[in-house]
């Protein structure tokens, strides 16, 4: 038993359960941009979206609590392990080598997700907790990205956010054990693209809101 919680607090785990959550989010982010396209085809289309999900009740209630609970342990494990690599080595080298494939984004992740739970946090007091009114959700995204002020953070938080992606998508199936010379050139194209697409898929609604109104 003794051996089994060992195993369970160990870095590999940590990693392999980061990884897991990591992938989980990956799948949430590709689900709700979807869904959010449908922003493109009008008031009507996209608050039917909206209501459609909200009908869900208690299935969607869940969804969300698990969403949450994912993100708790992503982050405790993140955190976790970031004290722990800073313990390990806690002077830093003089001279910083671009060893073991390390990017700006792999640097930075520590960074860009704390920023990530900042972002979060604003979005749903912005969207999800606040009042819709009568008119639904479309007219609450209009309003919110009528402020110059919000899409510039929007945007650039849609950036940040493709970085963060662009590291963790490819590096949560290396942590698996896809760390294969056969598949990981794909995976890393895939994680370029799914990067993209979250950046760019994201980020340009609230330029098209703002255009449009």
């Amino acid at each position: 038993m003794s051996g089994f919680i060992k195993t369970l607090f160990s870095s590999i785990a940590k990693k392999q359960i980061m990884a897991l959550t990591g992938l989980s989010f990956c799948a949430f982010l590709a689900i709700h941009l979807f869904g959010n396209l449908t922003i493109y085809r009008g008031e009507q289309s996209f608050n039917s979206y909206s209501d459609r999900l909200h009908s869900l009740g208690l299935l969607i209630n869940a969804v969300e609590i698990g969403l949450l609970v994912l993100a708790v342990v992503h982050i405790l494990l993140a955190a976790l392990l970031y004290v722990e690599n800073w313990r390990a080595r806690p002077v830093r080298y003089v001279m910083k080598k671009n060893a073991g494939g390390r990017t700006i984004s792999s640097t930075l992740m520590p960074y860009t997700g704390l920023y990530l739970l900042i972002f979060v946090i604003i979005h749903l007091l912005t969207f999800h907790f606040a009042d819709r009114g009568d008119r639904g959700i479309f007219h609450l995204v209009e309003r919110v990205f009528s402020s110059p002020g919000y899409v510039i953070f929007y945007a650039f938080s849609m950036i940040v956010a493709a970085f963060h992606v662009k590291h963790g998508f490819w590096s949560a199936f290396q942590t698996l054990g896809a760390n294969h010379p056969k598949y990981m050139p794909l995976i890393r194209a895939v994680s370029l693209i799914f990067s993209f697409c979250v950046g760019v898929g994201f980020g340009f609604i609230p330029i098209y809101i703002m255009a449009s109104t």
